[in-house]
């Protein structure tokens, strides 16, 4: 009796730990101002609503559907995957455009073409390469908008149309340098063509090119909420690499200086989340 009383006792005693440890623990987390549970925050407008013209780019064909299994696989049922031809110059072939957005939980490990494209039987050509991609920043503005928390930087801004009322919105773009991972790839049984993948990352605000930096912006610890979206560029052209991919950063930043605004209208709009996590934080303290 006395044994099954003890044991009782001692069962009770490291109940009682575990839950005071937990308090604790939640206690901690709040007073430190860290979140290790991300809360989702939705898309404002979906990604299939992009326009179907932008700037010099029209789109060609449907979007891509894809079937139950490649979107289990992609790990999103938001994404758009479609393709746009340059209407100053049709002979620079097209341009497929896919987008991705993911938010609470990041546990996703992002499919990029280094991945990817070498399961499929391309053959890469080289290192991939951080490429810059040049856009015309002239008509943004770098001074009146909202300040980053983390950074102190400023959002650039810059207005945009909506495209059914046309009207135009202010919207704020993504801090980091606007620059892409670019890989060329080959097929064996096409030796004189020469496939480009390249792809960038918008989380919680910033820019990156990094597969593996985004799980870090996307997942800081001092960060309410998360959401990520993978940007790609795929390409195809009949000429060497060395020629392949300065054609693609001339195109592929053509069509970002119409895409990357726009986007922004569909993604959260991270300045206002960050106000509204710091407003909590500062009810809570």
């Amino acid at each position: 009796m006395r044994v099954e009383t003890t044991e009782k006792k001692a069962f009770i005693a490291a109940c009682l730990c575990l839950v005071i440890g937990g308090l604790g623990f939640r206690v901690a987390m709040a007073e430190l101002k860290v979140y290790l549970q991300k809360e989702s925050v939705p898309l404002r407008a979906p990604i299939d609503e992009l326009p179907r013209t932008l700037g010099n780019w029209k789109q060609v064909g449907k979007d891509q559907q894809f079937s139950d299994a490649m979107i289990e696989e992609l790990g999103t049922t938001q994404f758009l995957d479609r393709s746009y031809v340059s209407l100053g110059d049709n002979t620079n072939g097209v341009m497929q455009v896919h987008v991705a957005y993911y938010t609470g939980m990041i546990d996703t490990v992002p499919h990029v073409p280094e991945r990817c494209w070498g399961a499929s039987g391309l053959v890469m050509w080289g290192e991939s390469q951080i490429r810059q991609q040049k856009l015309d920043t002239s008509k943004w503005d770098f001074k009146s908008g909202p300040v980053q928390i983390s950074s102190g930087l400023r959002y650039p801004q810059t207005m945009v149309k909506e495209p059914v009322t046309r009207n135009e919105i202010l919207v704020n773009l993504p801090l980091g340098d606007i620059t892409m991972t670019a890989t060329c790839f080959q097929d064996p049984k096409k030796p004189n063509m020469t496939f480009i993948g390249g792809y960038f990352f918008i989380a919680n605000g910033s820019l990156t090119p990094s597969a593996l930096a985004v799980r870090n912006l996307s997942f800081r610890l001092t960060d309410r909420y998360a959401y990520y979206c993978k940007v790609q560029f795929s390409y195809r052209v009949n000429e060497p690499p060395e020629k392949a991919i300065t054609m693609f950063d001339q195109l592929s930043s053509d069509l970002l200086q119409s895409l990357l605004p726009q986007l922004m209208r569909s993604l959260p709009d991270w300045p206002s989340l960050e106000s509204k996590s710091s407003t909590a934080l500062g009810n809570n303290s």
